[in-house]
């Protein structure tokens, strides 16, 4: 794979990433449905593992509701038609109840079918 592809890549992955974070924001799940595979999952920094339709449902509700968020650090890898982002973010969200300034890393995975990056799961802890 030629260099420029990667930074293509990194590129697309990095335009994807900001935009599930911006439509979390808008409450927009039918776009952000565009963007996740049909299985996706998010886990949450508590462990518990949700499946997209539980967190859209939650979105929708206003149980997780997503106010803002701060970039602080950035890092994508592309293995052929693999990625994995790694974002830390300082999310404005109240989650159950609990609304703070997550100190928030999210781990996804990407692969790209059909020229298009999908992820697949999300990770998120805290840093």
């Amino acid at each position: 794979m030629k260099m420029d592809n990667i930074e293509d890549d990194k590129s697309q992955v990095l335009d994807v990433t900001r935009q599930l974070t911006q439509l979390m924001i808008d409450m927009n799940t039918v776009v952000m449905n565009k963007f996740l595979d049909t299985h996706f999952t998010l886990t949450h920094i508590t462990g518990y593992v949700q499946s997209k339709a539980e967190w859209f449902d939650e979105i929708e509700s206003e149980q997780m509701k997503y106010y803002s968020f701060k970039e602080v650090k950035i890092s994508v890898k592309i293995e052929e038609d693999k990625a994995t982002f790694v974002g830390q973010n300082l999310l404005d969200a109240r989650i159950w109840g609990t609304r703070n300034n997550w100190r928030l890393q999210q781990t996804m995975q990407l692969e790209k079918l059909n020229g298009k990056w999908i992820i697949l799961k999300s990770v998120a802890t805290t840093f």
